[in-house]
């Protein structure tokens, strides 16, 4: 399959969230949990909405099956029997809200091409916290201990 064919993301999009997902260390993940604590503070419904706007686009252009495949690969990097270490670690509440993080980052790069610009942000900014690559436009939001 080629890169954009569907107009799905790029294979290399998808490499790089999930090689950055299996290296992340205690610090990484605790981060997106914490992009994921902000996000919720201010509400889900437009994390939500654009959510579903995401999944109609990945239906409308058959890329069910391409997206289930990722999914399942962020799954066994994060919380399957063979997750990684430091997932393993931060296994619980904290784990879930890193994981909801990614799921919502991969949904984003997956329908970017089909969104507005304010619906890819919402799925991505919980894990632009931690990889500020997903919006480079924005800074990651300063952190208070």
């Amino acid at each position: 399959m080629s890169a954009k064919q569907g107009g799905g993301p790029s294979r290399a999009e998808l490499d790089r969230l999930a090689d950055d997902l299996r290296v992340f260390d205690v610090n990484g993940i605790e981060r997106a949990a914490w992009g994921w604590d902000q996000h919720e503070s201010r509400g889900l419904d437009a994390y939500h909405d654009a959510e579903r706007a995401a999944l109609a686009q990945i239906e409308k252009r058959d890329l069910g099956v391409r997206w289930d495949e990722f999914r399942q690969k962020l799954f066994g990097l994060t919380e399957a029997a063979g997750a990684l270490v430091n997932w393993k670690a931060r296994h619980g509440p904290l784990g879930h809200k890193a994981e909801n993080a990614a799921f919502g980052a991969a949904l984003g790069l997956f329908a970017r091409e089909h969104l507005t610009r304010e619906q890819y942000a919402n799925l991505v900014e919980p894990m632009a916290e931690a990889l500020p690559w997903l919006l480079p436009d924005r800074a990651p939001a300063p952190r208070r201990p």
